[in-house]
């Protein structure tokens, strides 16, 4: 990357979306990326001002359904809700949540960041709303907003959107049209794609292919998928088509930043146990960076006495920062047959080739990501995780899972970090070929 070609690369500490969103583009961030709400140049009033956002949110999402805590969750979640996207309409006005935000904005909230942005002009491209709306606000130019998810509240454009000039840099069409609905001029709107680690892709997918070559077999033990369809993934897949995987079927279920859901993951272990005492499958238990969730795995393993599988066919992950996550957590990808998540940011990763296996979505925006998957093919909701023995293995023997990851390689869009890296540092935009 040459010198010049360097961004403010800026996100925020709440769950994992934004920064994992920002992480593939720590390649043309100056300096480093920038956590708005935690970095060194923050002030400590602004950092108090984040700390009640984040724990609010992260305590609503952590016990969504507790008795308790559900009427909460209900009110906060009609609070950050997305309109009905049919009729298509102008929904230009702000809402509250946005008119809120900008209160915050006019009372300095932010104001740490954009001053510190203001000593080299070069472009500004933020993971999160605030930031972005914030840096517009002031007049700084050049201004970019990664949309990290396929549907988004009217929170994330500025209250006069002709006026405070941000380009939107969109994971789907869906969420591209949202914008120009929201009031965004056309213009300022580019479908890109998520951005996904170059680790994970390669610049022509070459990693990509590579990976798919290997997943396909432990998808279609029966061969019901891919002997239907093998001429096509052979030409597609060129060296990498492989008859036979050389790891073992492996699925990764992955704990959000909140830690919400983690009995999921204690409910598939006990369904899988035998499977994993006989080797049939190998489990990755993400906790993130919560240790608190990493022993309650590593408890659940010792009830279930497999103990003696523990860095064999049952890994129990759980790293330090999120710097340290994101890149052991890619590693895990290449040899990751399934992905069973939340239905949050990390949908967009079914494009490297992976079936997405969803928990019930926290918020109205998890709801529209899991909708996205269904609708492209290559996710399915979760059925009864306690006998995930049964129809797991049953989808393996029909072939609906290689199904899914062939559709996830082939039609969701793979290209977000190089298509993001080129409209940021291109003059006239509308040239650029964006690819998919």
């Amino acid at each position: 990357m040459a010198s010049e070609k360097r961004a403010w690369v800026v996100s925020v500490d709440m769950g994992y979306g934004h920064q994992r969103a920002a992480y593939p583009l720590k390649d043309i961030a100056y300096e480093r990326i920038i956590t708005a709400n935690s970095d060194k140049i923050v002030t400590e009033n602004e950092k108090k001002q984040w700390q009640r956002l984040r724990t609010y949110y992260e305590g609503l999402s952590r016990f969504s359904n507790t008795p308790f805590l559900k009427f909460f969750w209900r009110m906060y979640d009609k609070f950050q809700a997305i309109s009905p996207y049919y009729p298509f309409r102008d929904l230009s006005k702000p809402n509250v949540g946005s008119m809120f935000m900008h209160y915050l904005i006019n009372k300095n909230f932010i104001g740490s960041i954009v001053d510190y942005m203001r000593k080299k002009d070069i472009p500004i491209i933020s993971t999160f709303f605030a930031p972005a709306l914030a840096a517009a606000h002031i007049g700084l130019k050049d201004v970019y907003c990664v949309v990290t998810d396929t549907d988004i509240n009217r929170i994330w454009v500025p209250e006069f959107p002709r006026l405070d000039r941000i380009f939107y840099l969109a994971p789907t069409e869906h969420s591209a049209k949202r914008l120009i609905e929201y009031g965004v001029p056309k213009e300022n709107v580019f479908f890109t794609g998520f951005p996904l680690p170059k680790e994970n892709t390669g610049g022509n997918m070459e990693i990509l292919r590579k990976d798919l070559g290997e997943r396909l077999p432990n998808l279609d033990p029966k061969k019901v998928y891919t002997a239907r369809y093998k001429e096509t993934i052979e030409k597609n897949l060129g060296k990498n088509y492989k008859t036979k995987s050389f790891h073992p079927l492996t699925l990764t279920f992955v704990v959000g930043g909140a830690g919400a859901q983690k009995e999921i993951g204690g409910d598939v272990m006990r369904s899988l146990k035998n499977k994993i005492k006989y080797h049939q499958i190998r489990i990755n238990l993400v906790a993130g960076t919560r240790l608190e969730v990493a022993q309650y795995f590593r408890k659940i393993v010792s009830e279930l006495h497999l103990e003696q599988e523990i860095g064999r066919y049952v890994n129990i992950v759980c790293e330090l920062d999120k710097k340290s996550h994101f890149e052991k957590f890619n590693e895990l990808l290449h040899t990751t047959d399934i992905l069973w998540t939340k239905p949050s940011e990390l949908v967009f990763y079914t494009a490297l080739g992976l079936p997405v296996i969803t928990t019930p979505p926290l918020g109205a925006h998890e709801k529209f990501n899991e909708q996205w998957l269904v609708q492209m093919g290559t996710g399915f909701p979760q059925e009864d995780p306690k006998y995930a023995e049964e129809w797991l293995f049953e989808w393996l023997d029909k072939g609906i899972l290689a199904e899914a990851a062939w559709e996830g390689s082939t039609e969701a869009p793979k290209y977000g970090t190089y298509n993001i890296e080129e409209l940021v540092f291109s003059r006239d935009k509308r040239s650029v070929k964006l690819r998919y």
